[in-house]
């Protein structure tokens, strides 16, 4: 299971205070980022992309409204930052764009770190063995003879 954080309005932690007026971060990507649209679908506009934050972890996240017409297609070393209730700022100096939505979606892959982690289980010394056997006949013309041989059977 990938975890995936979905970050309601209602639920988002205080800007800093009840008279803050800062920004929230929400991400800081790096490099180009990829922006997805999907107009039929509920979650309408997605980043994809690595962040600073996890420079292991590409990072997707998606938003529950729809993308700005000028958006390109391919972003550079963007921040997302929630600038008040259902607004967000994408900013790629020099440019930046308003988001509408009611809801945020971060989705970070990390099947890399988790695999690093937790290697995976090697092979029962009797399936590599029948696997090596089994190449080495498939190595050879009268192996092949025989593999075909006990195909058909």
């Amino acid at each position: 299971m990938v975890p995936l954080t979905v970050i309601p309005e209602n639920k988002l932690p205080p800007r800093g205070g009840p008279a803050s007026s800062e920004p929230q971060r929400i991400a800081t990507f790096r490099s180009g980022v990829s922006c997805r649209r999907d107009l039929p679908g509920p979650l309408r506009l997605t980043l994809i992309g690595w962040t600073v934050d996890h420079p292991d972890e590409k990072v997707s996240l998606a938003f529950s409204g729809d993308a700005p017409d000028n958006l390109p297609d391919v972003l550079e070393d963007p921040t997302v930052d929630r600038i008040d209730v259902g607004l967000y700022r994408i900013s790629s100096p020099p440019r930046e764009w308003i988001v509408n939505a009611t809801a945020v979606h971060l989705h970070r892959q990390i099947a890399t770190v988790f695999y690093r982690a937790i290697p995976p289980r090697t092979a029962p010394l009797s399936k590599r063995l029948f696997w090596r056997f089994v190449l080495a006949l498939a190595a050879s013309p009268l192996g092949k003879r025989v593999l075909l041989a006990l195909r058909r059977r």
